[in-house]
This record gives structure tokens, C-alpha cells and sequence, in this order.
């Protein structure tokens, strides 16, 4: 039955095109440009949810944490000029961690583009790197096609975000509104299909592998593999590590799950990698913080690439096994050919690299003997009284690495922080995006004291809405990841990173949410429980030591195997 149309304005055509897809947060800041689609949704308010931000880059990253706790495609609206510019750290944060957004921003006139008319940018040229696809729109018609075909590129294969930049005279004229889904754009290949053959070859290497190690990353997340990754290590017998973003594909608690790589990662998966025979990658890309020095990374390892992305394949590390495809599906088939295995000696080396790590680090993080409280205790114990059961969001720095390695995980998309780009500032809005995509859960966000006051205006909007974030400053009084380079390359020469810090709690109480402030360690506990049990927002100021530092580390171009331990 051919789909009947009515005569809407180009605005209406943009919320109409919305709810199609299913749409039912928009986060947004409203400007002159993007008015009439502000005025439109006026009328819509009962079918789909506007989350008014304090700042367009708070508006993106919402949507970033949005996107990945939900699985849906994160939307924003913003206006021309400043509006759009200050949506580019988010485009290129979403771009690099592969995280799916259309953002809709609004533009001058079509008569006007090219003559430095008021708030004009080029957007499209400003964010052409930083997205999987950008349009602009200047035609009514165009309009739902270019909304329909946004969302199918920014879900598809690889996920990134897309950027609709429509006139203000497209959104002011009308059109018959008719809507048809795009399944398919021309020259462009989301995903490839299995080559069963590859499949076989990669099974036999796994087979023969006496020494193999998994690495998974968060594309196993993206494709919904969790439970094809499982299955696979618990066949095989292999242990698996994960990067940062591969976080929660697996439980932390998994017998198989032996830590975190990259530059803060732990000892074991580190130094193992460049001692296995048979290195399996799954849904990752080898980036710079996971290899460190690449001319000396697993060159003793054949390595099996199971990735959707064929730019991505021998990239970095040259693959024995290239496995182009989805993730699950890779999985899914590989799991039909390998045989059962157990690799408990190999397993063993692990366990002692883990107590090695434990005497050195992870003890004197976690349980420590030191008068000042240390971000490793701090992470355990909120993570103790949230079960394993929380959305866990970061911001970027020290707090970022301790959180993501001592923080207990249970459930898959539990980690929203900024891996690619490392975002500063990401965390707080990141984490209001996550409360209103999982409300039914518990979402605690860990912040240094420089990155929460580079956002720190988004307090406003997580009172306005009553989102029920527990937010955890861990503060130092320094940039904490900069001094620390600066401690141990830079012969302490701490160059403007100490900082003069205003008073959270006070700032806080301001917006109306709840706060407190711990430096002792005989409070920690009953204030962290409160915060825990507490309904709705409640901002914890933890006072931490000033020169804590987060170990093992593998210094800026060195190999994984020559991780520090210690200073």
C-alpha cells in the first residue's frame, strides 16, 4: 500500500523523519539557524524527549554516552556558526571510537552561503575529516532521503557519526512528507562477506597455537559478540585481554580475562604479547597506546585480524589471517571449527605476572598503607557498593586508567569514556547522555579536577532534568597525567599544572544537587554509601595525593615488553 503524504514545512519534515527512525532523545542547544526545527518540535514534545545541554560540545557528548550504553544512534541539533564549530571535538571523538551520531545543524540561507553572512561556517568543510558522511541541505526534498540515508550510514558497518547541515529557508518551505528507510547507498560496502576459507586457516592456527592470546576490543561490543567471544574462549582455552573500549565484552571476574592492554594496562597481557605464538585480534586496531614501540610488537606471533573495517587490516601489524567481516559472524563461524583446548601452563604465566603486579602495584593502589587516599582505593570502593552492576563513564587522564583497571564490570556497554581522541571534559556530559539512555541503571562517573571544569556548566542540565549521575571528582590539585610526565621525563618540572581549584561542593549545592567533600579515609566509606543510595544527582569530592601515580606504564615509544612497574 503506497504510503500517503501531507504537506509539512521542512522543519516538521526533520522531526517527522526522526520519530521514523525511531527517535526518542534528542540533545540539543537552540540558536537562530535551527529555530524553525526548535518550533516544530514544540508541537512534539509528547513522542520524543529534548535534553537542553549548557553547551553544544556538552550536547554531542551526550549523545556519545547516549549511543553507547543504548546501542541506538545518538542525536544532536545545533545552530550555524558557533553552534556547529563547537560540535567538531565531539564529530572527531565519535569518529575515532566509532560511536554513531547524526547531528543536525542548522545553516543561513541557502541565497547567503559563501557571503560571511551572520553566524556562517563552512561546516561541511570544518567536518568533513571528522565524520563518516556530512551533507548540506538546501532543498526541502532533500530532506528526508538525506535523514534516512544519515542514519543508515552512521549504524551500518563501522559506526560513525554524520552531519546534516540544512538552510533556513529548506526548513521554512514545505514539502508532500513522505519517508522511505535507505537499506543501501551506492559504492558504499558496510560490511564484507565471511570468506569460509580464511575461517578454516585461522582454526588451524588456534588448534596448533601453544602459547595463543586474544586481544578484543570494543568492535566486539558494536556487532553484539559478547557471547560468541565467550564461547570462543572458553572452548579454546585461551586468555583474553582487552582495550580500553573492549572493556565489559567480557566480566572482569571471567577466569580467561587477564587484564587490560596499552600503556596502563596490566603486566601480564603486556608482556605475554610479544611471547605468544598465535595473537587473535578481535574488533580492534591496534592503536598506538595497545602496541607502543610497533617495530617490536608480537614479531614472533602469526597474528589472526578478525575486522569490519578493511582500512583497518594490515594498517598497523601485518595479519597471517585477515578475517574481513562482523564480528559475530566471524565468531559464530569460527566457533563451528575449533577444536576444545585447555592451555593451563601458558594460563599459569599470567597468573604470575598478575601477583608480580599485585606486590608492585595493584596492592599499594587499592589497599594502601600511605596517610593520604589513593584514586585506586577511592575506584574499589564505590565499585564494591555498586555491585559490578554500574555504567562506569571517565573522563580523560590518571582517574581515567585507575577506574578503567580496578573498577569491576559485569554487564557489556558498562565503560563510556573518550579512548581515541582522549577528551578532556567528556566525562560529566558523557555521563548525563548514559543516565537518560539506561535511567534504570546506575551510572557513576569518575573526574579529575581539570576535566570536570572544562564542562563542568553541564551540572545545569543534570539538575534541570534530576538525572541521578553520581559523579566523583578525584582531585589533586593537578592536571595529574601531564604532571606525571612531567615527574618522571621532566625531571619534576611541573610547567602550569598545578591547580587552583574552586569550591566543588559549594558549586554543586548551587545547581541544587547534593555534595560532600572526603579526605579522610575513616569517611570514605559512609559517604560513598550515601552517594550511592542517594535519589538522584550527588557530586562526591574526593581529596586524593597530590603526586599518585598510575603504574605499569610503558614510556611514550617504547616496547610493551619493557612495561614499568615502578618508577
Amino acid at each position: 500500500m503506497e504510503q500517503t503524504t501531507r504537506k509539512v514545512t521542512g522543519a516538521e519534515a526533520v522531526i517527522m523523519s526522526l520519530l521514523e527512525e525511531k527517535v526518542d532523545t534528542i540533545f540539543g542547544y537552540p540558536g537562530g539557524a535551527i529555530m524553525p526545527v526548535y518550533d516544530a518540535l514544540y508541537d512534539y514534545q509528547n513522542q520524543v524527549k529534548h535534553v537542553l545541554t549548557r553547551h553544544e560540545q556538552g550536547a554531542i557528548h551526550a549523545a556519545q554516552g547516549y549511543a553507547r550504553v543504548s546501542g541506538k544512534v545518538g542525536v544532536c541539533f545545533a545552530t550555524s556558526g558557533p553552534g556547529a564549530t563547537n560540535l567538531v571535538t565531539g564529530l572527531t571523538d565519535a569518529m575515532m571510537d566509532s560511536t554513531p551520531l547524526v547531528c543536525i545543524t542548522g545553516q543561513v540561507g541557502s541565497p547567503l552561503l559563501g557571503t560571511d553572512a551572520f553566524q556562517e561556517a563552512d561546516v561541511i568543510g570544518l567536518t568533513m575529516p571528522a565524520t563518516k558522511w556530512n551533507y548540506q541541505v538546501t532543498s526541502v526534498d532533500e530532506i528526508p532521503w538525506a535523514i534516512a540515508q544519515a542514519f543508515y550510514i552512521a549504524s551500518s558497518g563501522r559506526p560513525g557519526p554524520v552531519v546534516l547541515d540544512i538552510s533556513k529557508d529548506a526548513q521554512f518551505n514545505e514539502i508532500d512528507f513522505k519517508y522511505e528507510k535507505c537499506n543501501k547507498v551506492r559504492s558504499y560496502v558496510p560490511e564484507y562477506k565471511v570468506n569460509d576459507e580464511k575461517v578454516s586457516e585461522a582454526a588451524k592456527l588456534i588448534d596448533s597455537a601453544k602459547k595463543p592470546l586474544l586481544l578484543f576490543g570494543q568492535g566486539v561490543i558494536l556487532s553484539g559478540a559478547e557471547k560468541e567471544l565467550k564461547q570462543l574462549v572458553e572452548k579454546t582455552g585461551v586468555p583474553a585481554a582487552w582495550t580500553l573500549l573492549g572493556l565489559s565484552a567480557l566480566p572482569t571476574s571471567h577466569p580467561l580475562n587477564v587484564g587490560m592492554l596499552g600503556m596502563h594496562g596490566n603486566y601480564g597481557p603486556n608482556i605475554k604479547t610479544n611471547e605468544c605464538d598465535v595473537l587473535i585480534a578481535v574488533g580492534m586496531r591496534f592503536d598506538d597506546r595497545v602496541t607502543g614501540d610497533v617495530s617490536n610488537y608480537a614479531k614472533q606471533a602469526k597474528v589472526i585480524h578478525v575486522e569490519i573495517d578493511p582500512a583497518e587490516i594490515d594498517k598497523i601489524v601485518p595479519a597471517e589471517v585477515a578475517l574481513l567481516g562482523d564480528a559475530k559472524k566471524v565468531l559464530k563461524k569460527l566457533l563451528k571449527k575449533v577444536t576444545p583446548n585447555s592451555h593451563e601452563e601458558w594460563l599459569g604465566e599470567f597468573k604470575s605476572c598478575y601477583e608480580k603486579e599485585a606486590e608492585k602495584v595493584i596492592d599499594k593502589d587499592l589497599f594502601p598503607t600511605k596517610e593520604k587516599l589513593t584514586m585506586g582505593e577511592v575506584v574499589r570502593r564505590v565499585g564494591e557498593q555498586t555491585n559490578g552492576d554500574a555504567i562506569l563513564v571517565t573522563d580523560v587522564g590518571q582517574h581515567q586508567m585507575i577506574a578503567s583497571r580496578y573498577f569491576q564490570l559485569n554487564k557489556s556497554r558498562s565503560l563510556v569514556t573518550s579512548g581515541g581522541l582522549g577528551t578532556m571534559g567528556f566525562g560529566l556530559p558523557a555521563a548525563l547522555g548514559a543516565k537518560v539512555g539506561q535511567p534504570d541503571r546506575d551510572v557513576v562517573v569518575f573526574m579529575g579536577d581539570g576535566g570536570f571544569q572544562m564542562t563542568m556548566q553541564e551540572l545545569g542540565c543534570i539538575a534541570q532534568y534530576n538525572l541521578g549521575v553520581k559523579m566523583v571528582i578525584l582531585n589533586n590539585n593537578f592536571l595529574g597525567m601531564v604532571r606525571q610526565w612531567q615527574q618522571l621525563f621532566f625531571d619534576k618540572r611541573y610547567s602550569f599544572t598545578e591547580m587552583q581549584n574552586p569550591d566543588f561542593v559549594a558549586l554543586a549545592k548551587s545547581f541544587g544537587i547534593s555534595a560532600q567533600k572526603v579526605s579522610e579515609r575513616d569517611n570514605l566509606d559512609k559517604v560513598v554509601q550515601e552517594m550511592v543510595e542517594h535519589d538522584g544527582p550527588y557530586l562526591l569530592e574526593v581529596v586524593v595525593e597530590k603526586e599518585d601515580n598510575v603504574f605499569p606504564m610503558v614510556p611514550a615509544g617504547a616496547s610493551v615488553s619493557n612495561i614499568l612497574l615502578e618508577p
